[in-house]
């Protein structure tokens, strides 16, 4: 299955491993439908035995937490779908829609409860707890504790933000029927009616929960920055190779959990040829593929001094000069051309500088001073994989 993968690399390709993750995604979800129905069924029974309103408007809760786990199964479904003509990168992101409408849910439940919890502290009404209504609620916590661990675990392990918040939507649940139970074995024995207040404070820790998954969920959508181990991983990757140098710009663009394509420069000897290059650039793309699983649709070359010592010398200059400024992060891509009169190279300076283009000018007006016979091409560079 990689060896065809690799003649044909490309934007969304679907492999084995991710045809297998999202059966798992699946498989999962049908356990957390499977078990909020068999606890929605049990509350309505007992809900009828015991004639307790209360008991079945909780059973509708745990129907709504079914239903996040068909929004996972829908955005599971609609994320595999292969590239077409209107969307050439694929549909992975849709999971992250499905994570999102998970944390409204959340959100909405909390805001919900926050506002019934006020109600009854501003009209309390005495509470009538049942030995029914106790087990109900035992039962509630242990099953919600459970399914909301495994399907977290789950989603962490599989990379799926919907089955974590789902799993976290659950373990909120089962915060919200503990909460209940302290407050109904306190008033048995104290007379105190806690439940109104306790409800509000969880409500409240349930609506942050909500926003921190709705603002995660929502920055992968607007586009994250690097994954600073994985960039660690491609680089490493490529520098095996004797005559890499250096590795630089690296751009991941994210196309859904685990789906990433994306650009490198790599620098290589000023003697290489452009088959040397393209033998090199085709190897690379390959390996990082399939030890990564990351698509490079290109990868760019700055060529190094070989044989030139006025050229190692220059170089140790330029980065003693761009060196001496604290936030320049890095200098890669220099070139001498010593028959053209120029010298090229790159500057990464850090969002930290109050004005990286002045600090650059700054730069290159020091560099040309250093070179005057020299025109000097300089480009003020974004490394994202070091942000």
């Amino acid at each position: 299955m990689k060896d065809k993968i690799k003649k044909n690399m490309g934007i969304g390709t679907r492999t084995e491993n991710v045809l297998s993750r999202d059966r798992q995604i699946i498989r999962v979800s049908f356990v957390g439908i499977a078990a909020n129905l068999l606890l929605a069924g049990f509350k309505v029974f007992v809900g009828l035995l015991s004639h307790s309103i209360a008991i079945i408007l909780d059973a509708v809760n745990n129907l709504s937490d079914a239903a996040s786990s068909v929004i996972t199964i829908v955005g599971t479904k609609l994320a595999g779908r292969s590239p077409d003509k209107k969307h050439p990168f694929g549909y992975g992101r849709i999971e992250y829609l499905s994570a999102m409408s998970i944390s409204l849910i959340v959100l909405y439940a909390g805001v919900t409860s926050f506002v019934e919890s006020v109600k009854k502290i501003i009209h309390p009404e005495t509470p009538d707890y049942s030995t029914v209504t106790l087990v109900i609620v035992a039962v509630a916590v242990v099953v919600k504790i459970v399914l909301g661990s495994y399907v977290k675990g789950q989603g962490e392990k599989l990379n799926s933000d919907s089955l974590v918040n789902s799993g976290e939507d659950a373990k909120l649940d089962s915060l919200i029927s503990t909460a209940t139970l302290a407050a109904a074995l306190i008033f048995i024995f104290t007379k105190v009616s806690l439940e109104a207040w306790l409800g509000a404070i969880i409500s409240v820790i349930i609506i942050k929960s909500g926003i921190e998954m709705l603002r995660e969920t929502l920055s992968k959508i607007l586009g994250e920055n690097i994954d600073p181990e994985l960039a660690r991983k491609i680089k490493k990757t490529i520098m095996e190779y004797d005559d890499v140098r250096g590795v630089y710009d690296l751009i991941l663009n994210n196309y859904g959990p685990d789906n990433y394509n994306g650009s490198v420069h790599i620098e290589v000897p000023d003697y290489y040829t452009a088959d040397q290059i393209d033998q090199l650039v085709r190897r690379i793309q390959v390996k990082v593929y399939e030890e990564l699983d990351v698509i490079l649709k290109a990868v760019g070359v700055y060529a190094y001094n070989t044989q030139n010592l006025e050229a190692t010398e220059a170089r140790k200059e330029v980065m003693k000069i761009a060196k001496s400024y604290k936030n320049v992060l890095q200098v890669h891509g220099f070139y001498l051309d010593e028959k053209e009169k120029t010298i090229r190279f790159d500057t990464v300076i850090s969002f930290d500088e109050n004005d990286r283009y002045a600090l650059f000018n700054e730069i290159l007006k020091k560099v040309e001073e250093k070179f005057p016979d020299y025109q000097i091409i300089g480009i003020m560079d974004t490394d994202y994989s070091e942000i």
